[in-house]
């Protein structure tokens, strides 16, 4: 049900390397991590973050096994905040990325991960986008994750720091 992102066939069909992801959008501060249908989604989210002045990365990762451990470790290690969406549950690539970011030591620092996945529940029947709004999956959500792992607030910086 739904649609896909529709891309442009190329000329010369491409071989995909297994376990390589691809970065979609170059930021600095913030990385999201999109695996499957979320990237329409994770672009958008971007696009919003970049609005207010928190440049975004966005990485297509493309598999979930093997992970493209070098990719994940560059944008762990060059961003703020890196938050995972995948259209899973518990266990996925969320589970996958915050393994390899503690295995190797790279959380100590102080960097922020937030995994965001389906949740453990029953949905009913209804429109993609209603079942992802409900899942919380959609670039609002994306965005609400970012910005409360930076610790703002949709009001602005200055409404939370004057209620401190």
């Amino acid at each position: 049900r739904g649609n896909g992102t529709g891309v442009a066939m190329p000329e010369v069909p491409q071989q995909l390397e297994i376990g390589k992801g691809r970065i979609m959008r170059e930021g600095k501060k913030v990385a999201i991590l999109s695996l499957g249908t979320r990237l329409a989604e994770a672009m958008k989210a971007a696009e919003t973050l970049d609005a207010k002045g928190l440049s975004t990365t966005v990485a297509d990762l493309r598999f979930a096994k093997p992970l493209d451990e070098k990719m994940i470790r560059h944008l762990i290690a060059t961003h703020e905040v890196v938050v995972t969406v995948e259209e899973a549950s518990v266990g996925g690539l969320g589970a996958h990325v915050l393994t390899l970011a503690s295995d190797a030591g790279l959380m100590d620092a102080g960097l922020k991960i937030r995994t965001m996945r389906l949740p453990d529940m029953f949905q009913e029947h209804d429109s993609p986008q209603k079942q992802y709004d409900e899942a919380g999956l959609n670039a609002p959500q994306i965005v609400e994750t970012v910005l409360k792992a930076l610790r703002h607030n949709s009001a602005g910086v200055e409404e939370a720091s004057a209620s401190a």
